[in-house]
């Protein structure tokens, strides 16, 4: 059987909602894919570090951190190294990277994917700050080392939207790609095609956990935006930056505007589109009204939505869920089993 040792730099909703998984689905994964995966290190910034070479009592950290907060009593040999240290002297097969994200520098993500590819260490995360800014950097040092990454949390959580992309309808031939890419957004304005203010929408959004305290990242569209140009990037080889996708948020809309659509049959979403004219892409984030007959208008709530237009196969719509914690934990599974059975394939882990 297949042994990865994994190390998590942290240990937040995202860290442990991926543990959980592990712990509750460790037999289905060596029955069916003969693979175990054992967390051998915890490194997070606020709640502390633990590492144990011969693996950490999973359902221990998960109880320790949910009753004091942090994993300062977890049982452990080893404690408080911090990120680097951890990569570099855990002795680990994998990294697991759901620390903060930073859209503005990709740090100190980026720094820690870095490192751990340098090691030859393969890399799974869901901060799209890193992948959105620095993805070729990081791919070119995974194949001098022979690592792999796995990014398939930084679009649309656990629904498998790049795996889509770039895998299963890459001969499709692939023009455009549009899509709900953020769950807060959609909420905000669905509440208000229910007779709520922007503002008060907003803060019901607050109050339900989809929207942080300062919900800039969400409300004028710059979560929506990395997200464009890691499709634009990972999915239709270009080489876009945030720079150069044309970004409009939420925040200019009224209630006169949302219900003025639907009078006509429309509805506002904010839509990320990626779209290949010519030889050159156009990448947007911005509010658009769409037809109700469209399949993007029948998404609500938090709920993501993408439609790809092929030139074999029109257009394919993929909805799900674009944020949570078991959500985004599997995300990050579904990358650890992608890079064992491939590395099964090859014969090398």
């Amino acid at each position: 059987m297949a042994l990865y040792r994994l190390a998590l730099i942290g240990f937040g909703n995202v860290g442990q909602g991926f543990a959980q998984i592990l712990l509750d689905r460790s037999g289905e994964f060596a029955a069916r894919w003969d693979v175990q995966f054992q967390i051998v290190a915890v490194s997070d910034i606020l709640k502390g570090s633990v590492c144990d070479p011969h693996g950490l009592d999973v359902a221990e950290l998960l109880h320790t951190v949910r009753l004091e907060g942090n994993l300062h009593r977890a049982p452990a040999p080893y404690r408080g190294w911090d990120a680097l240290r951890t990569i570099e002297d855990a002795h680990v097969d994998a990294v697991i990277e759901v620390s903060y994200t930073d859209l503005r520098t990709g740090e100190p993500a980026f720094t820690y994917m870095k490192r751990a590819l340098e090691l030859g260490k393969h890399v799974v995360t869901s901060n799209k700050g890193p992948i959105a800014l620095h993805y070729p950097k990081l791919a070119a040092i995974a194949r001098r080392t022979g690592a792999a990454i796995g990014v398939e949390g930084t679009v649309m959580s656990g629904t498998p939207t790049l795996r889509l992309g770039r895998d299963l309808l890459v001969a499709a031939g692939i023009r455009r790609i549009q899509g709900i890419l953020n769950g807060t957004t959609n909420f905000i304005l669905g509440q208000m095609e229910k007779g709520a203010s922007y503002k008060d929408a907003l803060s019901t959004a607050q109050e339900a956990g989809y929207a942080e305290a300062d919900p800039t990242a969400d409300v004028e569209g710059i979560d929506a935006a990395g997200k464009v140009v890691i499709l634009a990037n990972l999915v239709l080889g270009a080489s876009v930056t945030l720079a150069d996708v044309q970004r409009e948020g939420i925040s200019g809309l009224t209630s006169t505007d949302v219900h003025a659509a639907l009078a006509a049959d429309e509805r506002w979403k904010l839509i990320g589109r990626v779209e290949r004219t010519g030889g050159s892409i156009q990448a947007s984030v911005k509010p658009i009204r769409i037809p109700l007959s469209h399949p993007l208008a029948t998404v609500s709530g938090p709920t993501n939505a993408v439609t790809f237009t092929t030139d074999l196969l029109g257009d394919v719509t993929l909805v799900g869920p674009g944020a949570g914690r078991t959500e985004t934990g599997y995300a990050l599974v579904s990358d650890l089993l992608a890079i064992h059975r491939e590395r099964a394939r090859m014969g090398v882990r």
